[in-house]
């Protein structure tokens, strides 16, 4: 049995499930068109859950999306133009960027390879980006090629426990890549499909099922968050309902930390509600890092019909403003979090933890993370996001993969939230 390497807690249990896509058809699904999301207002609500699957594209970006950030671009309109300056400057932006497809990659332990990928996804979400608001085949071109060079060449992710991770981070990131060219004749969407079924969705749902074999509260939150992005990216591209809602049911009412009462385990009745992030006393890089990687799956979720951002009564907003609080260099309130790590056997391993108190590490770290957070919570529902709102400014104009550091951390997210959103 591998060891556990990763330590996180218990929480709150899960609401109750809503069987969002119950019913639904993929053979109906697959005949919808999702030409009426470009006429729709990227501030509109989102539609009914019979009409998921029916948008493409349909992940962190909808084409009423891609719209707006071509016509502001053209515009001069700021502060999307920085934004689009970033993406502009980033290397992995370039057209001319070539791809350097592994068979195997390894991601922890012997052989340690999965450097040479990253790079190669974030090039082609950027290059995707470029095509859609400046309208250079070029760009479209580059994307198509980099990611139908992986998927004509990966055939297998191992290493130690990190596997996991990169199932997770790279399945949803390939996905949302793959998403923006999947109606370009020059990609084969269905080779990438299979890559996704194939390699990463087994990978995501062997982590969710049993945590790498370790007690339920091993795994920080972060874990669990970029294995359910995964699976709901997966389940959107390959237009699989089933997917979809195991997503969003593990959301609700999963058993380890990336669920949302896991996530945000406790509530705090000061400024308006703060929720309490599960890795807040570990250090604040994650912490931010579970505020892009859930960020991501609400956004994704809600082009889709499904609003995780409102779930019980906005507590994600409630996590966000804490994490944001706090990271702006206020005081935030603690409470105790105990967990238990190590592997799940029989008798139960013994391996208990406090964190008493939010944790300096990091702290005042720049992510790219805060835009869409806000676009939605004040931007769509004029809801008051101050603390977040304060956050996304200071971070403003956001970068992308390449931008926050050279090391895998730097690419945890896929960026350029100023431009999108």
């Amino acid at each position: 049995m591998t060891a556990p390497e990763e330590h996180p807690n218990t929480g709150a249990d899960g609401a109750s499930r809503r069987a969002f896509l119950a019913g639904s058809s993929l053979a109906v699904l697959a005949g919808l068109s999702g030409s009426a999301l470009a006429a729709q207002s990227a501030s509109a609500a989102p539609a009914s859950p019979a009409a998921v699957l029916a948008t493409h594209p349909g992940m962190q970006h909808t084409a009423a999306q891609l719209t707006a950030a071509r016509n502001r671009v053209a515009a001069g309109a700021q502060p999307w133009t920085a934004g689009w300056g970033r993406l502009v400057a980033n290397g992995r932006s370039a057209a001319t960027w070539q791809p350097r497809p592994l068979a195997d990659v390894i991601r922890g332990g012997t052989g340690e390879n999965y450097a040479q990928m990253y790079p190669d996804i974030h090039a082609a979400y950027q290059n995707a980006l470029r095509w859609h608001v400046s309208g250079s085949d070029a760009h479209g071109a580059a994307a198509s090629r980099i990611l139908n060079a992986w998927s004509g060449t990966m055939r297998t992710l191992g290493g130690n426990a990190d596997r996991y991770l990169a199932a997770g981070l790279y399945g949803y990131q390939f996905a949302n890549a793959a998403e923006l060219v999947r109606n370009r004749p020059d990609f084969d969407r269905g080779r990438f499909a299979d890559m996704l079924l194939g390699i990463f969705h087994p990978m995501n749902e062997q982590f969710l099922t049993n945590h790498n074999n370790a007690v339920i509260t091993n795994y920080w939150a972060n874990w669990d968050l970029c294995t359910m992005n995964s699976v709901l990216a997966i389940g959107i591209f390959t237009d699989r309902s089933d997917l979809v809602q195991r997503a969003v049911d593990y959301f609700e009412d999963g058993a380890g930390n990336g669920s949302i009462r896991h996530a945000v385990p406790f509530l705090h009745d000061v400024d308006g509600g703060l929720g309490q992030w599960q890795e807040a006393g570990r250090d604040q890089g994650h912490t931010m890092m579970g505020i892009g990687q859930l960020g991501a799956f609400c956004e994704m979720a809600w082009n889709q019909g499904i609003d995780c951002y409102g779930y019980d009564n906005n507590r994600f907003l409630k996590g966000a403003q804490y994490v944001a609080k706090y990271n702006l260099g206020n005081d935030v309130p603690f409470t105790d979090y105990t967990w238990q790590s190590g592997p799940n056997t029989t008798p139960p391993h013994v391996g208990w933890s406090t964190h008493t108190d939010v944790s300096s590490a990091s702290r005042g770290q720049l992510r790219p993370v805060w835009a869409s957070v806000l676009a939605h919570y004040s931007g769509r529902k004029g809801l008051e996001a101050g603390w977040v709102r304060q956050m996304a400014e200071r971070v403003r104009p956001e970068g992308g993969g390449g931008d926050y550091g050279s090391t895998s951390g730097g690419y945890d997210q896929l960026g350029f939230g100023t431009l999108m959103y």
